[in-house]
C-alpha cells in the first residue's frame, strides 16, 4: 500500500484511523484491490523478462551441448581440429593484415609473435610480405599449408593413434572449460544490464548483444585454446622417464596419549633436540631420577642394569626407554 496505494497512507493518517481498526470503505476496499494488481502486474512483468534472459541463454546452451554431442559421437576429431586450425589461421591474419590495406598497414611484427606463441614455432611471414605483388589470401594459404605441415609432423612424432585420443580429450576439456566461465560472464552481464535502462535503452535487447558478441569470443578461444594445447603438448612414455630408485620407507614409532590424542613420541623426540642443543655436559647434568638412584653411569648404557620399558631414559635425552635406548 505504501508503493502501489496512490496515496492511501496520507487518507488513512487524515481520517485518523488506528492500525489495528477494520477498515469496510468501499474507497479503501477498491485501494487495496487496485494496488495488489499493481503488484502481481509488475512480478509478472519481471518473471517475463527473467524468461526472456532465460531465452538468450538457452539458445547457446543448445548450440554448445549439441556441439559437444558431435565431439562425443565423433570416433575421431581430427577434421574438427583441422577446421579450427584453418580458421583460426584465417582470423590472424584478417587480424594483422585487413583486406584491401596497404602493405605499410600491415602487422607483420604481431602477426608473428602470435603464431608462435600459439604454434611453438616460427613462420617466415616477413618474408612473403615483402615478395613483390603479394596480397593476405596469398598469405593465408601459405601459411595454412605451413601450419597443416607443422601440425602432420607433430602427429608423426607423437604417434596417430594416440595423437586422435588427445585431440578428443583437449577439445571436450577446453569446451568444458571456456563454457563455464562463459555461463559466469553471462550471470554477471544480467546482473548489471538492467543499468543500460537509464540510457533509455532497452536491457533486453543490450543483453541479447552483449551474450551474441560473448559467445562469438568463446568460439574464438575454443579455437585457439584447443590448437595452442595441440601444438605445444608434450608427451612422456614410460620408456622415456628415468627409473626412480626405491627407498625403504622409515619406520616410525608413535604412542598417542588416551586424554589429548597427540604424539607421545614426537613430542619427547622434539624436547630432547631442543635439550641436544645445550652439549653433552647439559645431558650429564639433567639425569633423570632413576638414574641418579640407582647410581649409574650415564655414559656407560651397559651399567644401567634392567630399566622399565616406560621409564625415562638414564641418557637424560627426556624419552622413555623405549623410544631412546630401549630401541636398540
Amino acid at each position: 500500500m505504501r508503493i502501489f496505494g496512490d496515496g492511501m497512507e496520507k487518507m488513512l493518517k487524515r481520517f485518523g484511523i488506528k492500525p489495528d481498526e477494520s477498515i469496510e470503505h468501499p474507497w479503501f476496499t477498491k485501494a487495496v484491490e487496485t494496488a495488489q494488481k499493481k503488484v502481481e502486474q509488475r512480478n509478472y512483468d519481471i518473471r517475463k523478462n527473467l524468461l526472456k534472459f532465460d531465452d538468450v541463454i538457452n539458445d547457446q546452451r543448445k548450440a554448445i551441448y549439441d556441439q559437444r554431442k558431435e565431439f562425443m559421437a565423433a570416433s575421431e576429431v581430427d577434421d574438427i581440429v583441422a577446421d579450427m586450425r584453418d580458421q583460426l589461421v584465417n582470423d590472424l591474419v584478417a587480424e594483422h593484415i585487413p583486406p584491401k590495406s596497404y602493405a605499410e598497414q600491415w602487422d607483420v611484427e604481431g602477426l608473428s609473435k602470435k603464431l608462435e606463441d600459439i604454434f611453438g614455432r616460427s613462420f617466415p611471414v616477413a618474408d612473403w610480405a615483402r615478395e613483390e605483388g603479394v596480397a593476405d589470401n596469398e598469405i593465408a594459404e601459405k601459411l595454412t599449408a605451413a601450419v597443416t605441415d607443422h601440425a602432420a609432423k607433430r602427429a608423426a612424432e607423437i604417434g596417430p593413434d594416440v595423437m586422435r585420443r588427445i585431440e578428443k580429450s583437449i577439445l571436450l576439456h577446453v569446451l568444458d572449460g571456456n563454457w563455464r566461465e562463459h555461463l559466469q560472464m553471462l550471470d554477471h552481464l544480467r546482473s548489471v544490464v538492467w543499468m543500460r535502462g537509464h540510457a533509455q535503452r532497452d536491457p533486453i535487447n543490450e543483453f541479447k548483444t552483449e551474450a551474441f558478441a560473448l559467445f562469438e569470443s568463446l568460439l574464438d578461444g575454443l579455437r585457439r585454446d584447443v590448437t595452442r594445447m595441440l601444438m605445444r603438448i608434450q608427451i612422456q612414455r614410460p620408456e622415456d622417464a628415468a627409473p626412480q630408485p626405491q627407498t625403504p620407507r622409515r619406520m616410525v614409532e608413535s604412542h598417542a596419549n588416551p586424554q589429548t590424542g597427540e604424539n607421545e613420541v614426537a613430542l619427547a623426540e622434539a624436547a630432547a633436540r631442543q635439550r641436544g642443543k645445550r652439549g653433552a655436559s647439559a645431558g650429564i647434568g639433567t639425569m633423570t631420577g632413576f638414574a641418579r638412584a640407582q647410581g649409574v653411569d650415564v655414559t656407560k648404557p651397559e651399567t644401567w642394569g634392567t630399566v622399565p620399558r616406560n621409564a625415562p631414559c638414564p641418557c637424560g635425552s627426556g624419552l622413555k626407554y623405549k623410544a631412546c635406548h630401549g630401541k636398540i
